[in-house]
């Protein structure tokens, strides 16, 4: 029998989180290369990790709206009960249209140093209902929020169980935070968190299982909305000579800002990117627009939305000072009367390659994966915001794949969600190792 499932054999009973009565060969041998018992006690879950996916699956957690959340951390609360993971739900008052908005927090150890595992388990609309009955099929598991991010939910509940199981986590402990609303903002479930000072700015780092592609994000792009309103007077257009035409003017208020957008894709990123992913800060001018009430009137209101996505060298409150200048200069040039909301505003985060825990990390993907491991900026925005605002080194990594996310044929290897849970057990392990 390998060594690996010796160690397996021996310490799977147990929900322990020390070595003690292990025996010293199996101790020494978990203490210098925990990988592989790591792995071997996750291939051995391998189903129960499946049969977990397909339920969570099943939750309809669709953000928008937001129904189904109580639901789906029951589900959570349940099994991280069954995996030792001590959990707490969280339930937060109803706003706009989520129904029953719900954190779940759970720990592995009970040491003094931290490290957080975080992920969201709402997902966005299915472009088919029978997205949410999950399809177990050739090593893959089919269906909505597969990738984004239930999967990578099984991966950091599994690490995490797997590193306390094995006695891995020395003077350590990890907190897991399971938000309600990522897909909207995550204003109510991580700012929550925040709010009650449920983030402790000492934590060593803070992982979230994103659909990387088992690709690090160690930066991702800070996120600003806009919406803008250009008022005017309604008439009949037999009359249209006595009113103010919005549409109009809104044509004059929007125009300057396309030559903004454009210096701003200019600005160019020093972090890496994926191949064929642009370098530069992009902004859409008009993604909605809306306006008047009928053929025959002239419009009195006209609403335009202005939305980037900015790389971590921007400082995003400078930016929006500057497109507010932008929208009211262009309007007091066409005599436009404007009113400006910020409907999203979310910094970017980064960590540096050369930070301790980007190096723990990546030395983890490396012996999990056997493959160097690649450290990009995430092109999208992630909670990892909410925490290296905090002075947290943040990284997204997770098994799905951005490009099947939020899609109909969205999926997640089974293999991919094994290596990731390694990954998340093994960090902990050694970033508690460390001095």
């Amino acid at each position: 029998m390998p060594l690996s499932r010796q160690i397996f054999d021996n310490t799977s009973c147990r929900n322990s989180h020390s070595l003690a009565g292990t025996p010293p060969v199996i101790e020494r041998y978990l203490m210098s290369d925990p990988a592989g018992p790591v792995r071997a006690w996750i291939a051995d879950r391998a189903d129960e990790m499946a049969d977990l996916l397909i339920r969570l699956v099943a939750c309809e957690t669709e953000n928008p709206p937001g129904r189904g959340l109580a639901d789906c951390a029951a589900v959570l609360a349940e099994q991280m009960r069954r995996l030792g993971l001590s959990p707490e739900v969280l339930e937060i008052e109803p706003t706009g249209t989520l129904e029953h908005p719900r954190v779940v927090r759970g720990t592995a150890g009970a040491g003094e140093r931290l490290v957080y595992f975080h992920g969201h388990f709402d997902v966005v609309p299915a472009q088919d209902r029978g997205q949410f009955t999950a399809q177990r099929r050739d090593g893959s598991i089919v269906g909505r929020g597969t990738a984004d991010m239930k999967g990578g939910i099984v991966s950091m509940l599994y690490g995490a169980a797997a590193a306390a199981d094995l006695g891995l986590l020395g003077d350590g402990r990890i907190v897991i935070h399971l938000v309600c609303d990522e897909e909207t903002g995550s204003t109510v479930g991580s700012g929550f968190l925040r709010e009650r000072g449920l983030i402790d700015p000492a934590a060593l780092a803070m992982m979230t299982a994103e659909q990387s592609g088992e690709v690090v994000w160690n930066a991702a792009k800070g996120a600003l909305s806009l919406r803008v309103d250009v008022h005017g007077r309604a008439v009949h257009v037999g009359h249209a000579f006595k009113g103010v035409n919005s549409f109009l003017h809104m044509l004059r208020v929007a125009a300057p800002l396309e030559d903004y957008a454009r210096r701003m894709s200019q600005r160019h990123t020093g972090f890496p990117v994926g191949t064929g992913e642009a370098r530069g800060t992009m902004v859409v001018v008009g993604g909605r627009s809306e306006g008047g009430s009928n053929f025959n009137v002239v419009p009195a209101t006209t609403s335009f939305t202005v939305d980037g996505r900015f790389n971590p060298e921007e400082d995003i409150h400078a930016e929006l000072d500057r497109i507010t200048a932008v929208v009211e200069d262009a309007a007091a040039e066409a005599g436009a009367r404007v009113s400006l909301e910020v409907t999203q505003l979310a910094p970017p985060a980064a960590t540096a390659l050369d930070h301790p825990a980007a190096q723990v990390l990546g030395d983890c993907v490396a012996r999990v994966s056997g493959a160097e491991p690649r450290f990009e900026l995430c092109a999208g925005c992630l909670d990892t915001r909410w925490y290296a605002q905090l002075g947290i080194p943040a990284f997204g990594y997770g098994p799905g794949l951005f490009e099947v996310s939020h899609g109909p044929d969205e999926y997640v290897e089974e293999a991919a969600l094994h290596r990731v849970a390694a990954v998340y057990g093994l960090f902990a392990a050694e970033l508690f190792a460390r001095p």
